[in-house]
């Protein structure tokens, strides 16, 4: 014990930190409002309404991008930025590497997390469910609907892989492109699509004095969506 707490002291020392003060830092939220009775009584159907609010709004920068949260290998939560690429009365469905970092974590516990955050309109949409592959036929009929740029990047890279320099990956593509020049690029079998099953949704509308509305919808055994108002 004396070991560690010397140890946890040394890193103290080693790193000094800026300290900054957000104590003031503060807005308020007057966009909008959100009820039980104004909200869908089907959240796929109210996420669609959002997010094509979302789109059509300016300042919004690329709608679908939601946060992907998972547990990882080492037991750790882990957020990053990915984006959704289709939508529909099953769920959400995103495309990456099934080798990657995320990919392994789904492997070992498919309980997910995405969130969406659109500050412009002072909303966020938290989805909670399970992960799954998509079929072969999806994940290939998507892989194709990309620019070749991004099928060979897909093919190039290890993702999340330690690498020791661009350049090595930078050399790979330029193979690659004289490769597959007149040719169709095969999706990688390590490549493909995932759909997130909603089992909790919860979207969020910032109101004054903190008093945010959350309204959340939970699936039970039946398959209906049970509504409910959560405090703020």
């Amino acid at each position: 014990m004396h070991h560690k707490n010397s140890k946890t002291r040394k890193l103290r020392y080693k790193v000094k930190l800026m300290k900054e003060d957000l104590h003031g830092y503060r807005r308020n939220y007057d966009k909008g409002e959100l009820t039980k009775t104004s909200v869908d009584p089907n959240p796929l159907q109210q996420f669609r309404t959002w997010f094509y609010e979302a789109m059509d709004t300016d300042g919004v920068d690329e709608a679908n991008a939601m946060s992907l949260t998972t547990i990882g290998t080492d037991g750790f939560p882990k957020g990053r930025m990915v984006l959704l690429k289709k939508y529909d009365e099953y769920g959400f469905y995103f495309y990456t590497n099934y080798n990657s970092e995320k990919g392994r974590a789904i492997a070992e516990n498919n309980k997910v997390s995405l969130t969406f955050f659109w500050p412009i309109l002072e909303r966020q949409i938290i989805i909670q469910g399970t992960a799954e592959k998509t079929s072969k036929i999806d994940s290939d009929n998507y892989f194709q609907s990309r620019p070749k740029g991004s099928q060979l990047g897909a093919v190039v890279s290890d993702q999340s892989e330690i690498v020791t320099d661009r350049e090595i990956m930078e050399e790979r593509l330029h193979e690659l492109e004289e490769e597959y020049e007149n040719k169709e690029i095969p999706r990688p079998d390590y490549w493909g699509g995932y759909l997130v099953r909603p089992l909790r949704i919860e979207f969020w509308q910032g109101r004054p004095n903190r008093l945010h509305d959350r309204i959340q919808y939970i699936l039970n055994e039946d398959f209906d969506w049970i509504i409910n108002r959560l405090q703020p």
